[in-house]
């Protein structure tokens, strides 16, 4: 019986009609049965602009906005040689588009539910394009099969947390099984989009910037897929990330445990829900670059077969040091449930903390300051004292909280650096600490020039 495979491609394998065209080549390669993909690079960030200028009334920025993403995508379609019927469906799109915008600057008004609809355009827009290059390649290889263009918001139903949505995995694998019954059999390559899916009422959602592996994980999931492919700019996943480290070195194959550690803690070459559905699948899951798709890449699979006391390490920057402190906390039980519930309530999401006998340490980003109702909330319940302009170091890798002497090495590597926070114990794949932002890369360089380099 043939592999199911799914894979998913970036924004910037979306770049232009040969950087799709390259892609539909690694797709044909690898016998994808259903193809992701993103919206073109840049058109994203022109979309939120143009909801942002919309709403601001700024009408002749917002048609310089639309022409600028008309013009993007009616060139790839020419170079792609599309058929009229992919010039009418994207005419279609561009008349939604006109048509949104317009809406959001007569009502000056764009909700996040308005955003995530202007915003579905950009993978709406790659998916018809990429359809076409699909074909493209599929006829030159003498395929018999075809490509098929499917509106993943008949199969990736959401609840109604505009710009953040959840997926309903349980639906989502009914309408998979209902829309797609045959993928094993089916003589045609899906191309659908990632990052978009819809309310079961048919409102569209999106579901997060980065969203987009994550739609491909659910997809493979909702399909029962055998891999998952993520495609991008870079081959695979490394020790850290070179742009800090020149020396970081390529990774072969991690866990889903360490990967997962990695992704959540700063790694930008996955998206930290993607594994997930994954995990629950068990679906192992491929990092290669779609630029250079003969490199060996990274595969995540639950089993490895070696595991380092250090495979890699990341930062995460952009991060705050909230500080709540009362008296009442000594002795006291039920403190850290109402520190909690404030956060539940807000949907907020911590990702490091530490106790003592009065205090309460927690880590998140930057953006959580812009909630001022959060903080006033702490506030009457605790002192509350904020540290910004920090970064989280974390070391990724196996047995570390049951490795002697690794505590004392690694302080001594970044002796001549100032540490705010430590966090150690929760996890065996983790060790992770606070520094000044301006630290952060020296701390990751010292770091893996002693764990890995000198491995």
């Amino acid at each position: 019986m043939n592999q199911l495979v799914v894979s998913k491609f970036g924004g910037t394998s979306m770049g232009d009609a040969q950087c799709m065209l390259r892609s539909a080549e690694v797709a044909f390669r690898q016998k994808s049965s259903m193809v992701v993909v993103s919206a073109t690079s840049g058109t994203t960030n022109d979309l939120i602009s143009l909801g942002q200028k919309a709403e601001k009334s700024a009408w002749a920025d917002c048609e310089t906005i639309i022409r600028k993403i008309q013009d993007r995508h009616r060139k790839i379609a020419a170079e792609l040689d599309s058929s009229m019927d992919s010039h009418h469906k994207l005419d279609a799109l561009f008349e939604e588009m006109h048509s949104l915008a317009k809406g959001v600057n007569l009502l000056r008004d764009c909700s996040t539910k308005a955003m995530d609809a202007l915003m579905s355009l950009g993978e709406r827009t790659s998916s018809v394009l990429f359809t076409e290059a699909m074909a493209t390649v599929l006829k030159q290889k003498g395929s018999q099969k075809k490509a098929k263009l499917l509106d993943a918001r008949e199969v990736l139903k959401t609840d109604d947390s505009f710009g953040r949505a959840k997926p309903l995995t349980a639906i989502v694998a009914q309408h998979c099984q209902r829309h797609l019954p045959d993928m094993r059999s089916m003589n045609a390559v899906v191309v659908t989009q990632g990052y978009i899916g819809s309310t079961e009422e048919g409102m569209t959602t999106t579901l997060g910037r980065g969203g987009s592996d994550y739609s491909a994980a659910i997809l493979a999931e909702g399909i029962a897929a055998d891999i998952l492919e993520i495609w991008t700019d870079v081959a695979g996943i490394a020790t850290t990330d070179p742009r800090l480290c020149p020396q970081a070195k390529p990774i072969s194959e991690i866990s889903f445990k360490e990967a997962s550690e990695l992704a959540t803690f700063g790694a930008k070459v996955l998206h930290p829900a993607t594994l997930l559905p994954a995990i629950r699948k068990n679906i192992p899951v491929f990092v290669g670059s779609s630029f250079e798709a003969e490199a060996k890449g990274t595969w995540v699979r639950k089993e490895v077969e070696q595991h380092p006391l250090i495979r890699a390490m990341a930062i995460r920057k952009n991060q705050v040091l909230v500080t709540l402190s009362t008296p009442e906390m000594l002795h006291a039980h039920g403190f850290l449930f109402q520190i909690f519930k404030v956060f539940n309530d807000h949907k907020v999401s911590i990702d490091a903390i530490t106790t003592s006998e009065i205090s309460v340490s927690v880590t998140l980003d930057d953006s959580t300051l812009l909630n001022k109702k959060l903080i006033a909330d702490l506030s009457e319940i605790a002192d509350v004292h904020v540290e910004e302009n920090l970064s989280l170091v974390s070391l990724i890798g196996n047995n570390i909280n049951h490795t002697s002497g690794l505590g004392k090495e690694i302080f001594e590597t970044i002796a001549d650096i100032n540490v705010r926070m430590i966090c150690l114990g929760a996890s065996k794949h983790n060790f992770c600490f606070l520094v000044n932002e301006e630290h952060g890369p020296l701390a990751i360089q010292k770091l893996h020039q002693k764990f890995v380099e000198m491995a």
